[in-house]
């Protein structure tokens, strides 16, 4: 593209902040991404972490929302190499029984599944799955403005604000699809007896019936590069190992920037630039409990004592509903949970692309409270343990990243929280504030996690960011 274009810049190459840059350049501005680590991706990318020939996503490694995104859909990423890859199910969670509860990607099959839960399932996730374009639509946005389809999302809001433990009582009978749903209501990071902890657990659950709970094939970075192809193919240009210390580094001349950082990272850069009562309220942000995390090179599959824990990519490990409900409240209350809840992601039995042959790549973490230095390695692994007796003899090497290795490996990542923020109530409804992408100084937009509709690898945030910025 042409110098005498309108320019454009942005702050951060993760999936956010590559979203804004590519809908800027669809526009017509000539766009500049700044990534300060010399791979560009943020969260999503994929490296040797333990061994060579290992290759460990770092952050995000199962996207149910990339595949089922909006944004996504709209560009030609199979074209730039990106391929989804589906387990034969979604996702399996084991019990201490010997047997595994199954999350099938067919409704009418998942509902069969789940026996006298079935109906209960399907009532809950249905209206999502039939009408996903109009709920997107409406729920992967600012929540503070009139829904286009207000019927649809009250009927979700009635269930989705609930506290999780409240919904799995009152909808299910069964202890196993009780455990189910704690399991994903638990990705919210919240404690499950706080309201929205239902919410994120229906998203993530419908979409598993929409479009799979997929890994991207050769890893995460494939996502980033697919992005990052289209962009460059839209005349845009990145530059890694950029990192901006202030504002004045970008020579903008009135041209807007978006930036793909936190509160806290957007107070260092933008400095005297942000309004006194923004920049206030941005330092009452707060941020949620972080992730410790394990990549673990092996030497065969991990021995899962049930059998159909081969068939999801995703694996659960918390037992019954009440102990995955203790973990999370130990995380989000400062404590230590001694029978972590742990979400495990096996890629290399479906993308052979992971492991020398004959070897394999496992995913972990466990949800430890914001900054924490506890070392979780020993809990977190008698839980797979538990679950897949012989595990510890399959591990050739590990990786252990806690919240601080993270946060160096990711600025983003603020005490190991991988969601851009605490998900409460009121950071929900203004997120970080009732602005949501505008900072109300001229041309500086925030397109991070930190703004609707939060975590997860969809591009929304800067897709929204990027049209506030636009329609400016």
């Amino acid at each position: 593209m042409s110098e005498l274009q309108p320019r454009a810049f942005v702050i951060g190459s993760g999936p956010n902040g590559l979203a804004a840059a590519i809908t800027m350049a669809r526009a017509g501005r000539n766009v500049t991404v700044f990534e300060a680590e010399q791979q560009a991706g943020g969260s999503a990318r994929t490296m040797e972490l333990t061994l060579p020939g290992f290759r460990h996503d770092f952050g995000s490694a199962v996207f149910p929302l990339a595949a089922a995104s909006p944004f996504f859909a709209a560009l030609p990423l199979k074209r730039y190499g990106l391929h989804w890859i589906h387990g034969s199910a979604p996702l399996a969670h084991p019990l201490d029984d010997g047997s595994a509860v199954v999350l099938e990607r067919d409704l009418a099959q998942a509902a069969d599944a789940l026996g006298r839960d079935g109906a209960a399932w399907r009532a809950l996730v249905e209206p999502i799955v039939e009408h996903w374009p109009q709920f997107a639509g409406d729920a992967l946005g600012p929540p503070v403005r009139v829904p286009r389809h207000p019927l649809l999302m009250a009927q979700f809001g009635l269930a989705g604000f609930q506290p999780a433990l409240r919904l799995a009582t009152g909808r299910f009978t069964s202890p196993r699809t009780r455990a189910l749903f704690a399991g994903l209501a638990a990705h919210s990071f919240l404690a499950l007896d706080q309201p929205l902890s239902s919410a994120v657990g229906l998203i993530i659950g419908a979409a598993a019936h929409l479009a799979g709970w997929p890994i991207a094939q050769g890893g995460a970075q494939t996502i980033t590069d697919a992005l990052i192809a289209q962009l460059l193919d839209l005349g845009g240009e990145i530059k890694t190992g950029r990192r901006i210390g202030s504002l004045d580094e970008v020579d903008a001349d009135g041209a807007p920037i978006l930036c793909d950082v936190t509160p806290r990272q957007l107070l260092a850069i933008a400095g005297n630039r942000l309004r006194p009562g923004y920049a206030s309220r941005l330092r009452k942000f707060r941020y949620g409990p972080g992730a410790f995390k394990v990549d673990y090179a092996l030497s065969e599959p991990i021995p899962w004592r049930s059998a159909d824990c081969r068939r999801a990519i995703t694996v659960h490990l918390g037992g019954t509903m009440e102990e995955i409900a203790a973990s999370e409240q130990a995380a989000t209350h400062g404590s230590i949970a001694e029978k972590p809840f742990v979400i495990v992601v096996q890629p290399s039995l479906f993308d052979p692309t992971r492991a020398p042959e004959g070897k394999h790549t496992a995913w972990a973490y466990c949800h430890v409270s914001n900054g924490s230095t506890v070392d979780m390695t020993s809990r977190l692994e008698d839980q797979l343990e538990r679950f897949a007796p012989g595990f510890r003899d399959c591990v050739l090497a590990r990786r252990v990243l806690p919240p601080a290795a993270l946060e160096s490996m990711n600025a983003n990542l603020v005490g190991g929280d991988i969601n851009g923020g605490e998900l409460s109530i009121s950071q929900f409804l203004f997120r970080p504030t009732l602005g949501y992408y505008a900072t109300g100084t001229r041309n500086l937009y925030l397109c991070s996690s930190s703004t609707p509709p939060g975590g997860g690898v969809h591009g929304m945030c800067g897709y929204h960011a990027a049209h506030v910025a636009l329609r400016a």
